[in-house]
């Protein structure tokens, strides 16, 4: 009865282990997230509209200010001669110059955020989307960012970089 017991706590520890071992065998693979993004014919299209979007507020913001530098200078040049009530109005003038001039390039900065959010996400959930079906058909259960500061230390596994470009068709 004692040889008994012992010897089914002892399958019992082997099982115990085995399944461990076979659940930790998880097939893993890894993709560089931020150069297939760059890679994909999307993304270069996606940039050249955002460097349009942002030369456009840069205009704008260098009109703005060549306008109030200008202001400066000839508010400076007629200080002397200019009376005081005029002076204190071209001050104020120039403050609120000064504070549009902020608030535009707070605004823009925003916006120019909210623009390339807007046009990278569809081109990231066509990767991600691509990723998640090769990932599948290949029978992996994981899939990791190997993307430079994205945590992972080792990415000796398998790259799906060529069969996600293949799947992407580039």
């Amino acid at each position: 009865m004692m040889k008994q017991l012992k010897s089914l706590l002892i399958a019992a520890a082997l099982f115990i282990g085995v399944s461990q071992t076979v659940s930790a065998q998880a097939k893993v693979a890894h993709i560089n997230v931020s150069e297939l993004m760059t890679a994909m014919p999307e993304m270069k299209a996606a940039n050249t509209q955002l460097e349009q979007i942002s030369k456009t507020y840069d205009t704008q913001y260098k009109t703005m200010v060549q306008e109030f530098q200008a202001k400066i200078q000839k508010y400076g040049d007629e200080e002397a001669t200019a009376g005081n009530a005029v002076n204190e109005a071209r001050a104020k003038e120039v403050q609120d110059m000064q504070q549009r001039i902020q608030e535009y390039q707070q605004t823009a900065t925003r916006e120019l955020q909210d623009k390339q959010e807007a046009i990278y996400k569809p081109i990231l959930e066509k990767s991600k989307n691509a990723i998640q079906k090769v990932a599948r058909a290949k029978g992996y259960q994981y899939v990791l960012d190997s993307s430079t500061g994205s945590g992972v230390i080792l990415a000796d596994g398998p790259d799906l970089m060529a069969d996600v470009k293949k799947e992407l068709g580039f």
